[in-house]
């Protein structure tokens, strides 16, 4: 079953036009208001990390502890 590369072409050129006139709607947020949201990403990724290393550490010792 082959296509016709003619098709495949006008199909591809339809898609990339339609890509672009999705892209010219899109609303980017202001500087400071997308640096706001990356620095909460982080804070809450830091948090939640140093919270399973915590817990991670507390477990093992304490399999240490009933196993020795």
């Amino acid at each position: 079953m082959a296509m016709n590369p003619i098709g495949w072409a006008r199909g591809t050129r339809e898609y990339l036009g339609e890509v672009q006139g999705e892209y010219q709607k899109i609303t980017w947020p202001p500087q400071a208001e997308a640096l706001a949201g990356t620095l909460g990403v982080v804070v809450v990724v830091t948090v939640v990390t140093v919270a399973l290393g915590l817990v991670d550490f507390l477990l093992s010792r304490i399999m240490q502890y009933l196993l020795s």
